[in-house]
């Protein structure tokens, strides 16, 4: 039975910016809302209902997570697979552990891609000094990834020959690595998928994403670059890897398009994500509501994109001057910028690479969402080219 609004409690483990984003799309429904999250300042616990202030390990805090709410999802991928199992003995859990624990996992990752059938880059697993003495020169120059706890570029090295390798491979203390050939990018891509717990599925349209030092910079949807065969191979594949996960919620699937037209999967995060913000001001349904839905067993309303967007990350840098001196970014005139939504993530302290909010220009047309959008970038001080 499905969990109807107004008459339900939703549990959210992480108090970060998504959480929060969640939060207000569960309490637009009529939903109660309850954060675990140990900050006593997180985003999300400031605007729940209740806000649990405790470790994710913590087994009488999960036990009173379980008594508060009648179904619980996460807001980011590193949350104990442990935490996960144990609210599931008594609580709808979505996504839940085994989904998150190969998401967590790039080895496990990859071997998923692999078995869903979606090509992603030739890469090798390495464990210990066997596995890199066995690396085949066709991997070579590429990037040694750490397999667990890497986001945001960290955790990363770009090599270009066995003694970087090596060198690498100590300065990320040996722990569990992949190591995947680098290859010609012409484009970066994402796909938000949406399933339900009876397999009923949605996606939305393609992203396009431009990263600048390995954080997400900028979005555009539609995608400009993107013909409409591979936009629909690259839906295609996000549902596929879903499915095989038998995943419920909202997955953000990333991709590479090669400069030879190929298209290969990069990696998946199983949450709402930083390139699907554009659909709380584009969309008819935004990925917050949509993953409310999943966990919920609500219907999944194919998702309908009523304005061309350009969504830009703001971090923390925003609120520096050249000099280093702390400053206020230019709101006022941001927001009489025809189409400019902003959303700020209630973060109580800005520093140099954190994500403080967002910005989504929306148009009538593409150019125009996308002229707006460099008007706002002059203005913040951000690269207006991309």
């Amino acid at each position: 039975m499905p969990l109807l609004p107004g008459h339900a409690t939703l549990g959210v483990l992480g108090g970060g910016q998504l959480g929060r984003m969640f939060v207000h799309a569960a309490q637009a429904l009529g939903y109660r809302c309850v954060v675990l999250d140990p900050d006593e300042s997180s985003p999300a616990g400031a605007v729940a209902h209740d806000h649990v202030r405790a470790d994710y390990l913590d087994a009488q805090a999960l036990e009173d997570l379980a008594r508060r709410c009648d179904a619980i999802t996460t807001e980011f991928e590193n949350v104990p697979a442990r935490a996960l199992e144990q609210l599931a003995r008594t609580r709808v859990v979505a996504p839940g552990a085994a989904a998150v624990a190969v998401c967590q996992d790039r080895a496990r990752e990859k071997a998923h891609f692999d078995a869903s059938g979606v090509p992603c880059a030739p890469y090798a697993v390495l464990r210990g000094t066997a596995d890199l003495a066995a690396v085949p020169d066709t991997l070579l120059p590429g990037i040694l990834k750490t397999a667990r706890l890497g986001y945001d570029g960290k955790g990363q090295r770009r090599v270009a020959d066995r003694a970087q390798l090596t060198a690498a491979f100590d300065e990320l203390g040996r722990v569990d690595c992949v190591l995947e050939q680098m290859l010609p990018l012409a484009l970066e891509l994402s796909v938000l998928v949406a399933r339900g717990a009876d397999g009923q599925v949605q996606t939305y349209p393609v992203q396009q994403n431009l990263h600048r030092d390995g954080i997400l910079a900028v979005t555009e949807v539609p995608a400009p670059q993107v013909d409409a065969a591979m936009q629909a191979q690259a839906r295609q594949s996000a549902a596929a890897i879903a499915a095989g996960l038998g995943y419920v919620g909202v997955l953000c699937v990333e991709f590479f398009v090669l400069k030879d037209g190929r298209l290969v999967v990069n990696e998946m995060a199983p949450r709402p994500h930083n390139s699907g913000h554009y659909t709380m001001d584009a969309c008819d349904v935004s990925q917050f509501e949509m993953q409310v839905r999943a966990m919920a067993g609500l219907p999944l309303r194919e998702p309908r994109l009523h304005s061309p967007v350009v969504m830009l990350n703001l971090l923390g840098d925003l609120w520096f001057d050249a000099d280093g001196r702390e400053r206020a970014p230019d709101w006022a005139g941001v927001l009489a910028i025809p189409g400019a939504e902003l959303h700020l993530y209630g973060k109580t302290e800005a520093r140099h690479g954190r994500k403080m909010g967002h910005l989504n220009v929306i148009g009538a047309s593409a150019d125009e969402a996308r002229d707006n959008a460099r008007r706002a970038c002059a203005l913040l001080g951000l690269p207006a080219t991309w």
